[in-house]
């Protein structure tokens, strides 16, 4: 496939593309498309079972892309390799957040712990300083595009390209390192996302467990439940510094339950480590 381009957006250094490889879901959405339209020529009466076909392989690919954990649309990192026994992976999507993220840094520091903080371009070129003070403590700022539009799973390849493309090029700038992982808005996305991480040099992380910690008005204990039940090594778990919901006494989910998390994650003899320090480059 002829890589992606999205012309006025400059690719940061160190960003090295690599190979596109269709998954094993798009390979048989192409073989049905084949069979569909080859059956209606040969066989007109056959129109409908044709394009019902085409239709089920459409609706498959749509719930592939609505199910954040899914690996059907092409490689999603839902946990840490072997290489990372003793370890988990905590993450922070939606920052950086002037209100809430020194919060988070501070506790992390309290507890020796590291993190990954999946940021957004736009919010990112508002606060440098802080996206500097997240790597400075040891941390790592990964790619959560730039606009963070919820609407981003029905974008197209060039779209989608320069909106990554441009959270790519500010987070380098401001770090100095270009990121080397993406997590989509809200973990929705369609089959130009893989081609066009591929040309970005960059690979698609998920997460293991989630505490729908942006709900407002969710009880406290519940978010925790989720994330820590059942805690176990190469976790990848997912908190929000940004957008965060509220317990019924206002206070955000993400500094409530961090310090029950990072003690169960002590308890448990796991390390915290950040996704770049503990998954080789693909």
């Amino acid at each position: 496939m002829k890589p992606l381009s999205a012309p006025g957006v400059a690719l940061p250094e160190a960003c090295p593309s690599r190979p596109w490889r269709p998954s094993p879901m798009l390979y048989g959405a192409a073989a049905v498309h084949v069979g569909a339209i080859g059956a209606m020529l040969a066989y007109p009466q056959s129109l409908g079972w044709a394009l019902g076909s085409i239709g089920a392989t459409h609706a498959a690919m749509c719930a592939a892309g609505l199910w954040p954990r899914s690996t059907w649309l092409g490689p999603n990192l839902l946990r840490l390799p072997p290489s990372a026994e003793g370890c988990v992976a905590l993450t922070f999507d939606d920052g950086p957040n002037p209100a809430l993220t020194p919060r988070v840094l501070d506790l992390l520091d309290q507890h020796g712990a590291s993190a990954t903080f999946f940021c957004i371009g736009q919010r990112a070129a508002a606060h440098p300083d802080l996206v500097r003070e997240i790597v400075r403590r040891g941390h790592a700022v990964e790619n959560h595009s730039m606009f963070h539009r919820l609407y981003f799973s029905t974008f197209g390849p060039g779209r989608m390209q320069r909106d990554i493309a441009a959270a790519q090029q500010v987070l380098a700038d401001i770090t100095g390192q270009a990121p080397r992982f993406f997590r989509a808005p809200a973990g929705l996305r369609n089959p130009f996302l893989e081609p066009v991480l591929c040309r970005l040099g960059l690979q698609l992380a998920a997460w293991t467990r989630r505490g729908f910690d942006t709900r407002s008005g969710n009880n406290a204990a519940r978010v925790a439940r989720r994330l820590a039940g059942g805690l176990a090594a190469r976790d990848i778990l997912l908190l929000h510094d940004g957008n965060p919901g509220l317990d019924p006494a206002g206070h955000p989910h993400c500094t409530t339950v961090l310090p029950g998390l990072l003690a169960a994650i002590d308890r448990a003899g796991l390390r915290c480590v950040t996704l770049r320090a503990a998954v080789p480059p693909a």
